[in-house]
């Protein structure tokens, strides 16, 4: 991922690209910490999305309005390069020309269509897609630890098997944090914009909510039951097989209600008729109820997305206004 070495005023990451230092010289970029420009560059550089990318709405505008941001400088060997999102990526791009797979435009405008949907549509959306990935990761963990049965561990660099384990329920915790804030923020931001327009509009999704919250904090449990129990128990693997079955119930039920509400409920609000100011507000209120996504758990988040979607995921942060908030982010972004 790189080295990030920070003082209080100054960023200055190391960041060796994609394929290794033997074939790409060392790259260097110098910024604030505080840059949406710096976060947003540095992000597309160490995860191979310099074509997907493009500088975020605002971020301009941002940096060049702060009196305490440091111009974003970027060092390739001996050359240099600073000023603009757009310039800054075309460098990196002509630099490192193989560093990421073009991006296919899809027929049919897609991709247009996307860039003029609701911003809370759009945070939603990522979001499920990001917690589908995570769900399929989880499921394909546990059958391989079912499969195991506690005999052995992987990779030494996991650890031993409860070493694993632990980080399994770490990973599981993590997972079930972040899907709760989203049902919350649905729950405060989402669905009182669509009940407003047609009362009851919502109540399937509320439904869902309130059906899936016992079985995630039932698998919460049998994780405990797993981490305490002694791997050589005559019930070990059957716990492990009884976790497993609760996992793949939990992913067809949350895939069924993503897929619903992505092709059901959010497009609705198009005929809502959001104004900008009322767009904005709603992203605002999605930033501030789902605190621990956008903190400590945004690195999470991001690792459930392709490089091109979470590029989409920090356009979303720029638009931010409540530039404490925003910043904080970043730092996440950051020390990513």
């Amino acid at each position: 991922m790189g080295n990030c070495l920070r003082s209080s005023e100054k960023l200055t990451a190391e960041i060796v690209p994609h394929g290794g230092a033997t074939v790409y010289p060392t790259v260097r970029l110098h910024g604030s910490p505080n840059s949406i420009l710096a976060a947003y560059t540095r992000f597309a550089v160490l995860h191979n999305a310099v074509p997907a990318a493009r500088p975020p709405p605002r971020a301009a505008a941002r940096d060049v309005g702060s009196e305490n941001v440091v111009p974003v400088v970027f060092h390739v060997g001996p050359e240099v390069a600073s000023g603009s999102g757009d310039s800054l990526l075309r460098f990196i791009d002509s630099k490192f020309p193989d560093l990421a797979e073009p991006v296919v435009a899809t027929e049919g405008g897609g991709g247009r269509e996307e860039e003029t949907a609701s911003l809370v549509v759009r945070v939603t959306r990522l979001q499920h897609e990001s917690m589908t990935w995570h769900l399929e990761r989880i499921v394909r963990w546990v059958e391989d630890l079912a499969t195991r049965g506690g005999l052995r561990a992987v990779d030494l660099k996991v650890g031993t098997w409860k070493m694993e384990v632990v980080k399994f329920g770490r990973s599981y915790s993590q997972l079930l944090e972040v899907m709760l804030e989203h049902a919350q923020m649905e729950e405060r931001v989402l669905f009182p914009i669509f009940d407003s327009a047609d009362r009851g509009l919502s109540k399937a999704a509320k439904v869902e909510h309130a059906r899936d919250l016992p079985i995630m904090n039932g698998i919460k449990e049998i994780i405990k039951s797993v981490e305490v129990l002694d791997s050589r128990s005559p019930n070990y693997r059957e716990t492990l097989y009884n976790l497993s079955t609760r996992l793949k119930s939990l992913q067809g039920l949350c895939k069924q209600h993503f897929m619903e509400e992505d092709s059901e409920l959010l497009p609705i609000m198009e005929a809502v008729e959001l104004s900008k100011e009322q767009d904005e507000s709603a992203l605002e209120q999605c930033f501030a109820v789902m605190q621990g996504t956008h903190g400590r758990l945004l690195k999470f988040l991001l690792e459930g997305l392709p490089p091109h979607d979470a590029m989409k995921y920090l356009d979303l942060i720029s638009m931010c206004r409540d530039k404490e908030r925003m910043e904080s982010m970043l730092r996440m972004v950051v020390e990513y």
